[in-house]
């Protein structure tokens, strides 16, 4: 068993897709010609879209993501979280949380993304050795 992918619903995926290749960097994968599915590169786990249209005519309703009051958060590591969060804000990310120094020996920040998805930006946790 291997984690394949993480599937954000979203109203617009080539929008959604846009998004993350500015705000992080990260290489579009596969966008079907239909615009209801893409996916980006972000090493052994594919981050994809789904349109909420695609969803509902699957017979699935999903909800909209709520920042204020998550379900869940998706993490993207880097060497240089100030830097990653500016990026990330730059390309129209909402400021959640600024850089911050974790006690457990980690730098966090968090943002949301145009569709409310909560996203951390951070370091390697530092255990202490």
């Amino acid at each position: 068993m291997i984690f394949r992918y993480t599937i954000l619903y979203v109203d617009d995926v080539p929008a959604s897709v846009d998004f993350f290749e500015k705000a992080f960097g990260f290489e579009r994968a596969f966008l079907h010609e239909s615009g209801d599915y893409g996916e980006l590169a972000t090493g052994e786990t594919k981050l994809a879209f789904s349109s909420k249209a695609l969803m509902r005519q699957l017979d699935k309703n999903p909800a909209s993501p709520r920042p204020d009051a998550p379900t869940f958060e998706i993490a993207f590591e880097t060497d240089d979280v100030a830097s990653a969060l500016k990026r990330a804000v730059d390309a129209g990310a909402t400021l959640v949380q600024d850089v911050r120094d974790e006690p457990w020996g980690q730098t966090t920040s968090y943002v949301a993304d145009p569709n409310g998805y909560l996203i951390e930006i951070c370091s390697a946790v530092q255990l202490p050795g």
